[in-house]
């Protein structure tokens, strides 16, 4: 039971609020402990259950169905701040910003609130490294292999590649925009069957525009060391074509309406630093 001055947070807060992939497991299937933040120091933690005694303000609380909880921005910051890796922090701020609940500068914006709280450099540095327009977790692993194990820049997600007519050609999970790179996670949907067809058309499409392309599968999540090393012979390919003779480009045309932001998929929703939601007046 969650005390009168204290609210639900963390994951439980934002599975409650139906984030896409939170359900309390990590991606090995263990089982986390459910966070109640209370001030008072008579509340005790119990099995499943960690407790924190750290500042709660009132309007940091709010009911949802009965249920006290913290809102997006203090639910995620609190799993950030005390994740084990800067990987696992990132993740957390990249599936909750992928259901439009918090936006990376609404993040930044609180965690320029809570001076000298607990993990709140590890909640700096991964907001360096978040990214907005996430569909899977798996495709995080992939571009954190990239960006953070690998340190790649100039590293984009699910961004739209057109030909130089304007034609579509793809959205891969991450492309590296520097060498030309094209990064896929092909989980168990894709190795059999019409997907396994469809995707070797649309990885022949990338290639036939001069792209590279690399795949990530499940058991480079565990062990990354052969996926990074593909990546690299990939980017080695890739720097033999000239960037003057790219038959491709991420520039849409007129026409492309544009979901690679928070505020670009739901421009009506905001919030206010402590994490409340609001709706722009005019909203309908």
């Amino acid at each position: 039971m969650v005390p009168a001055d204290g609210a639900l947070s963390g994951w439980a807060a934002l599975a409650w609020a139906k984030v896409k992939w939170v359900d309390g497991t990590d991606r090995y299937g263990a089982r986390a402990a459910a966070a109640i933040v209370t001030p008072g120091h008579n509340t005790r933690a119990r099995q499943g259950i960690v407790i924190s005694h750290e500042r709660l303000l009132p309007a940091e609380r709010r009911t949802d169905d009965g249920v006290v909880l913290t809102g997006p921005l203090r639910s995620t910051a609190y799993e950030v701040r005390y994740a084990p890796n800067l990987m696992e922090a990132v993740r957390w701020i990249d599936l909750v910003a992928a259901s439009d609940l918090i936006s990376l500068d609404e993040l930044a914006e609180y965690a320029d609130e809570l001076v000298a709280w607990a993990g709140i450099g590890h909640l700096r540095e991964a907001l360096t490294h978040a990214n907005e327009n996430v569909w899977s977790p798996a495709e995080v692993d992939l571009r954190l292999t990239w960006t953070v194990r690998l340190r790649l820049g100039h590293v984009v997600t699910n961004r739209p590649i057109f030909d130089l007519d304007g034609r579509h050609i793809g959205t891969p999970d991450v492309l590296d925009l520097e060498r030309g790179v094209v990064g896929e996670y092909d989980g168990r949907v894709h190795l059999a069957g019409k997907q396994r067809a469809k995707d070797l058309v649309r990885e022949g499409a990338f290639r036939r525009a001069g792209l590279e392309y690399v795949t990530m599968v499940a058991a480079d999540r565990r062990d990354p060391t052969d996926f990074k090393l593909r990546t690299l012979e990939a980017r080695a390919r890739a720097s033999r074509v000239p960037a003057s003779e790219r038959a491709w480009t991420i520039d849409p045309p007129h026409w492309w309406v544009s979901t690679n932001t928070v505020a670009e998929r739901a421009p009506s929703r905001t919030f206010n630093v402590l994490g409340s939601s609001a709706r722009h007046r005019d909203s309908r």
